[in-house]
């Protein structure tokens, strides 16, 4: 049984346009090289699409690993600017009607501060759903998982064969997974003293 992750604490030339990995709030990114552009890298959203902006001589290894970090960027930007309690309820029904066709109908879904070992908890009882504010400005798809794995509470108690078997449905589960035991990981790393500035 998989362990639980939400206990514990001219013109430049262009790329391809593909879809992203994250989801269908964008249809398409457009990667932009520039010769001009030495070391930095940048994105924003222009309509429906993503444009990325990197320097002309990095590697297809590199463009794809920094087109994912861009994309979580922007995602978690616009999380912490549109999500509150309204808009969380409202996600958590879109997602109840997409994964598991309506059957899981919170009453209540909040953010709250007082989770710190815990990313999420579910009241199945009272179908109350309550988020540690630590996901507001994390990616998209991470939030989505939490809110999916809480729901999925609603529907079946425990994290059983056939729980997990619920969240086999949303395709972003291993990698929210992974990024949650990363924030994990990282926190308990030992802090560093900040260099001086010369």
């Amino acid at each position: 049984m998989p362990a639980d992750p939400l206990q514990s604490a001219g013109s430049p030339p262009r790329s391809p346009s593909r879809l992203p990995p994250r989801g269908a709030a964008t249809s398409a990114v457009e990667v932009r090289r520039s010769a001009r552009r030495s070391r930095t890298v940048s994105a924003y959203r222009e309509g429906d699409r993503t444009i990325v902006l990197i320097p002309a001589r990095m590697s297809e290894a590199e463009e794809q690993r920094w087109v994912t970090v861009m994309l979580d960027k922007l995602a978690a930007q616009e999380s912490k600017r549109m999500l509150g309690d309204a808009e969380l309820t409202e996600r958590a029904e879109r997602l109840s009607e997409q994964y598991f066709d309506g059957r899981a109908r919170p009453a209540s879904v909040r953010w709250v501060t007082n989770q710190n070992t815990r990313w999420g908890s579910c009241t199945p009882a009272e179908g109350s759903i309550r988020l540690s504010h630590r996901l507001q400005g994390m990616p998209e798809y991470v939030v989505d998982y939490v809110l999916l794995h809480e729901l999925a509470h609603l529907l079946v108690p425990g994290h059983g064969p056939r729980f997990w078997q619920l969240l086999d449905a949303y395709p972003r589960t291993e990698r929210a997974r992974g990024y949650l035991e990363g924030v994990v990981a990282a926190d308990r790393l030992p802090h560093l003293p900040a260099a001086r500035e010369e």
